[in-house]
């Protein structure tokens, strides 16, 4: 498989707190993969680097084989690449179908017809079609998680970014949640996915990175990783020659 996002020597630092420490990996298309580490790891500020929200220190981002490094977060997003945020941020005064109609308009760019159907296929996706018509500051915990997974899906992303969108359900709640991803993935959608809720990553994800103080400690297979002795001292707390 060829690589979708190629991330190379990234670079960035707040005064003395480095966010990211000449990380580097690649994602393959078609492609799910964790990012585990502690709180304060870089995790999300990685993903502000992917999609433009943050500017890094060096290093380059590329996608699709072109340099993304210095593009806006709107073109980003317009050459498909969407997440998912860790505290839901709807539309709130907005029903359901217009928070994914924004998605449909100005991340996919579709004229209006076409728009409306993909932003009601993503809420029959998401299982909110029946909340279309709801204020989304109206709604659950879950259906707000399943809000921003489906305006994330109505921008058309051939890379999707889900930061901690199983944090806060119960065990039935991510299941579900589950299913609706590992839906999404088996269609073709390359993840990546910061998680808390390790059993969620591990019934998802191909590859696990783990991150801590912005660096790379490991990469591989997703249960080789959680038996290493430096992912379970670092980001379980258990000591390696415990």
């Amino acid at each position: 498989m060829s690589a979708l996002l190629s991330v190379s020597e990234l670079q960035k630092s707040f005064g003395a707190v480095v966010v990211a420490d000449a990380s580097s990996f690649d994602v393959a298309q078609g492609e799910a993969v964790g990012i585990l580490g502690p709180n304060g790891a870089g995790k999300t500020s990685l993903f502000n680097l992917i999609t433009g929200s943050l500017r890094p220190d060096g290093g380059a981002i590329r996608f699709e084989g072109r340099d993304i490094t210095s593009a806006s977060a709107a073109a980003r997003c317009k050459m498909g690449v969407a997440r998912s945020f860790q505290i839901p941020q709807p539309f709130v005064g907005m029903t359901v179908f217009e928070n994914a109609l924004v998605g449909a308009t100005q991340g996919a760019g579709l004229p209006a017809a076409e728009a409306e159907a993909h932003a009601l296929d993503v809420l029959h996706e998401t299982g909110l079609f029946a909340k279309a018509n709801m204020r989304a500051g109206s709604l659950s915990l879950l259906e707000r998680k399943r809000l921003e997974l489906a305006r994330a899906l109505a921008a058309k992303p051939k890379l999707l970014l889900l930061d901690e969108i199983a944090g806060g359900l119960t065990d039935a709640e991510c299941g579900a949640l589950i299913d609706t991803i590992k839906r999404i993935h088996a269609k073709g959608t390359t993840i990546i996915w910061i998680e808390h809720v390790v059993h969620a990553l591990m019934a998802v994800v191909e590859r696990l990175i783990v991150i801590d103080f912005g660096r790379k400690i490991a990469e591989g297979e997703p249960k080789a990783i959680m038996e290493s002795a430096e992912v379970k001292e670092i980001y379980l707390g258990i000591a390696a020659d415990g």
